[in-house]
């Protein structure tokens, strides 16, 4: 049985077009079957597990003045990737499953990975931080450009949903409870119920 892979075309700032392919555990077959020649084709999936082409896997295509790369992943839980543009370092960061990617924008090559101990939520950034902000059930990251953690913030309950509002981080719990957090220092900036 064959699963059809999911598909998000995202286009960034730069001329930057990306495409993302997903697809669930050993379903990698389906992600690659419509992967395009061309370019340098960077794959990560031995830095998540030993055996990744039997997880879950995705593939990013980019096509960009600079040139054609693609990178692949691998995560042991079925999650759509999410990806930003940091074009003040010149990177695409990317979150898939337990891991956030910093990748070289214009070659697709890895600058750094960090780690989370439970899956990503997603990724954000705004050109008034000097970090990107990675959000995971359980705790949040403030990413440098070099990938070194600049604060960390764990969470009680498992966040849900995250979003930079007002110049504030709003972290919704699976629970419906509502917390903001200062996206520059992670400390909190007000608290709010259902």
């Amino acid at each position: 049985m064959t699963v059809e892979a999911h598909q998000a075309v995202v286009v960034y700032p730069g001329g930057i077009r990306a495409r993302y392919r997903w697809a669930g555990s050993g379903q990698g077959a389906s992600v690659f079957a419509l992967s395009e020649a061309g370019g340098a084709l960077h794959e990560y999936g031995p830095r998540v597990a030993a055996a990744f082409e039997r997880l879950c896997r995705a593939e990013l295509r980019v096509e960009s003045p600079a040139g054609t790369w693609a990178a692949r992943f691998a995560s042991p839980l079925f999650a759509e990737p999410a990806g930003l543009a940091w074009d003040a370092a010149d990177l695409l960061v990317v979150a898939y499953g337990f891991a956030t990617y910093g990748l070289a924008a214009r070659t697709g090559e890895l600058r750094w990975l960090h780690r989370s101990g439970s899956p990503l939520v997603g990724v954000l950034w705004s050109p008034r931080l000097e970090h990107v902000l990675v959000q995971a059930e359980v705790g949040t990251f403030a990413l440098e450009a070099d990938g070194e953690v600049r604060w960390r913030v764990a969470h009680s309950d498992v966040v849900a949903a995250a979003e930079l509002v007002g110049g504030r981080l709003v972290l919704t719990s699976y629970g419906g409870l509502v917390a903001a957090l200062d996206p520059a220092t992670g400390r909190p900036a007000s608290t709010a119920g259902p």
